[in-house]
């Protein structure tokens, strides 16, 4: 395997510190990005180093808050001025939200999709001139089988916000091809363990009118039957790592043979067979308008 210069945004926890790592003991030079590197996240750093020097691997840390685009435009500035260039970057950060549809302002939601969208639109702002400059890279965008699988309720502004990144990362697929930017969607089903997801989803911030919605309202007891049987149908020995595992194997993978999608889906939610018809037809389309070649990236 060809060593990579990577970069993996949100990595603090859950399948972005698991994929960092893994990525690491793989041969890598893995730079996990977050915020807060002084703050709250400071200890992740002490951890990430101590890990790297005992695994005797290559991991570094930056600092990336994927809400500032001075911050991304500074991360990749970094990482290009130590290394020399960048390979790979793997879009991850994102946040969760959990609670009634219409219990959420639409600040709320709009913070959601600022963390979990428009995240990776600073973040190719800053390092896609570097790509297109070394006309090879590769983008691993973090998904989500809500797009195209089951949806269970109260995860609305995440599911959406999930839903417009993974369309835009199909565009972008199209519009890098021709300068060599390959693009693979992992996309991860439910895990109630090893990641974060639900220990830090947030709720809706007015919480009179929380209350309103889940302890007397309408909606009364539907967030714990909604978690419940969340629960019951992701497996008890569904391991987070395997998306880890997953995004190693298709860096791993030489350039240009790599797959579209990867689906790493304990609970079976049908999604795979949703994007093989969505994907499927985008396809054609391409055929149909003489811009099949965007469906493959330009190998250097």
């Amino acid at each position: 395997m060809s060593k990579k210069i990577i970069l993996v945004t949100g990595a603090s926890s859950g399948f972005g510190r698991l994929a960092a790592e893994a990525l690491a003991r793989a041969g890598h030079t893995v730079y996990a990005s977050m915020r807060a590197t002084t703050g709250r996240n400071a200890p992740t750093l002490a951890q990430m180093a101590d890990y790297s020097k005992t695994q005797g691997v290559d991991l570094r840390t930056v600092e990336l808050d994927v809400q500032s685009q001075d911050s991304a435009d500074a991360a990749i500035e970094t990482i290009v001025g130590q290394a020399g260039r960048i390979d790979v970057v793997i879009h991850n950060a994102g946040h969760m939200v959990f609670g009634p549809a219409e219990a959420f302002t639409p600040e709320q939601y709009a913070q959601v999709y600022d963390v979990n969208v428009l995240g990776t639109q600073r973040v190719n702002r800053a390092v896609l001139p570097q790509l297109r400059r070394q006309r090879q890279g590769l983008l691993v965008w973090v998904s989500s089988s809500s797009v195209a699988g089951g949806t269970p309720p109260y995860l609305a502004p995440y599911f959406g916000a999930k839903a417009a990144m993974d369309a835009i990362a199909v565009q972008y697929a199209r519009e890098l091809a021709r300068w060599g930017i390959e693009t693979s969607i992992v996309v991860p089903g439910a895990f109630t363990s090893g990641t974060n997801h639900f220990a830090h989803a947030g709720h809706p911030a007015d919480a009179q009118r929380a209350a309103e919605y889940e302890l007397s309202g309408p909606y009364a007891g539907f967030g714990e039957q909604v978690q419940q049987a969340f629960a019951e149908i992701v497996p008890a020995d569904a391991d987070a790592g395997l998306v880890a595992d997953a995004i190693v194997d298709v860096i791993g993978t030489p350039d240009g043979q790599r797959p579209f999608r990867v689906h790493i889906d304990p609970s079976q939610d049908g999604a795979d067979i949703g994007f093989a018809v969505t994907d499927r037809l985008r396809a054609e389309m391409l055929h149909r308008t003489g811009l099949s070649d965007l469906l493959r990236p330009a190998v250097a």
